[in-house]
């Protein structure tokens, strides 16, 4: 007798949206709020800039490399475990930070922070993956996007308490209480208990009929094809977020008033602010978009308008407004990389593995991390004008590459596994064969 497969409420995916968006908010100031502490470490210990920032790679790269792992637990055990873990280590990475008197003790703060961001991350991510597996392109950016809109929330309130009562203190309460607020979240975060219905009006996109296992994951050909588009893409987006005020500075329109529609500013500061909410839009934007027209094709459409934006850098940065404008288109288009590949993971290799196999993709923004250094190489030899043909090049390629190659070559994989899934289904039932 077969049994009946209880279905989740309408309401369900929704709160476990809203739950995951939270958290990403909390953890966002881990990565954009980390700028607002460099200048009063350095001028309270000496240590020199360079040295701080050390400390911002290794949570990068400890933010995205275990990203795999913590997703395993995620898989094996739920969400809610790793999420409690993620809330307790992001609290005790900046109370770290705040008491931290030397090097090692600030590295040891950004390796916690790391693991803890890592965790909240890739679960939230993953977890939306699963309970909108027909929405996947918009529940992945909106997740994503919380990302952002977290820091946007809660930069101000930094600042003003570092001013107040300097860094260590803002260190210590908003480690506390952005931890606290993960820590409840957690009570209220779970896998779905059975296979979410298809939408009434059935999915064009070409979804797995099988769910792959990490290790079969990481040995198909598509898998590294998305690998490698990913590191091309996020290598130009993370030398541009690293290196904006310095570009601003070398083209001469850093401190340049611009008046944009009413808003007036510096070109920096308008450019920053505007980035901020581009970036912020275009995650939830681009998913959605993707679940209509496809992901390849927004793929295309997205890479191809970033190497577009960086083109007008190259020939009109000088340009204060031509600055302010490109900067927000590219990073419009940018942000959404953190929706697509999820998404693109997800449709691919399955719901039941998902946290594992999009964390596995995730690990792109640290291997795209290393490579920012190599720009400001280049553009202390060549200038920031080589830098952006290199972007403009790896962006051109990457649009390319998803509607040339990625999508004949998906479509075939998708293929094979509705063969495989009718040979799986097929083969315990006496007298039923697989067409």
């Amino acid at each position: 007798m077969q049994a009946t497969v209880k279905t989740p409420r309408p309401w369900e995916p929704w709160v476990q949206l809203g739950c995951g968006v939270i958290c990403m908010a909390m953890i966002a100031n881990l990565q954009y709020g980390w700028t607002l502490f460099v200048d009063p470490i350095d001028a309270k210990h000496q240590w020199g800039r360079a040295a701080i920032q050390l400390a911002f790679t290794l949570f990068v790269l400890t933010e995205t490399w275990l990203v795999p792992v913590e997703a395993w637990f995620v898989d094996r055990y739920g969400p809610r475990v790793v999420i409690l873990f993620g809330g307790v280590t992001i609290a005790l990475a900046w109370i770290v930070n705040s008491y931290a008197t030397s090097l090692p003790l600030l590295y040891l703060g950004s390796i916690l922070g790391g693991i803890g961001s890592g965790a909240v991350y890739g679960t939230c991510v993953g977890n939306a993956l699963k309970w909108f597996p027909y929405r996947r392109g918009l529940a992945a950016g909106a997740t994503a996007a919380g990302f952002g809109a977290g820091a946007a929330l809660t930069v101000v309130p930094i600042a003003a308490m570092i001013a107040s009562h300097g860094y260590e203190a803002a260190f210590f309460w908003f480690g506390l209480g952005q931890g606290a607020v993960v820590v409840v979240m957690s009570a209220f975060l779970y896998s779905p208990k059975s296979k979410i219905a298809p939408p009434k009006k059935p999915s064009h996109l070409p979804q797995s009929k099988v769910d792959y296992k990490p290790a079969q994951t990481i040995s198909k050909p598509v898998f590294w094809l998305l690998y490698l588009m990913f590191v091309m893409v996020a290598s130009g987006g993370l030398m541009a977020a690293a290196q904006i005020g310095p570009i601003a500075h070398d083209f001469g329109v850093a401190n340049v008033p611009v008046n944009l529609l009413g808003l007036q500013a510096a070109a920096l500061t308008l450019a920053i602010s505007l980035d901020r909410i581009f970036d912020g839009f275009g995650r939830p934007l681009f998913g959605f978009i993707s679940d209509q027209i496809g992901r390849e094709n927004t793929m295309f459409i997205a890479f191809g308008t970033a190497a577009a934006a960086l083109l007008m850098l190259v020939f009109h940065g000088a340009n204060p407004l031509v600055f302010v404008l490109a900067t927000a288109v590219f990073f419009g288009v940018f942000g959404e990389i953190y929706s697509l590949f999820p998404a693109t993971a997800g449709d691919t290799f399955g719901s039941k593995f998902a946290a594992t196999n999009a964390g596995m993709l995730y690990t792109a923004k640290g291997t795209a991390a290393l490579l920012v250094p190599i720009a400001s190489i280049v553009a202390a030899t060549y200038g920031w004008y080589a830098v952006f043909a290199i972007a403009v090049g790896l962006n051109a390629t990457a649009a390319f590459l998803a509607l040339f190659v990625l999508k004949p070559l998906r479509g075939r994989f998708i293929a094979n596994s509705a063969v495989e899934a009718t040979v799986n289904d097929a083969a315990p039932v006496s007298g039923q064969h697989a067409h």
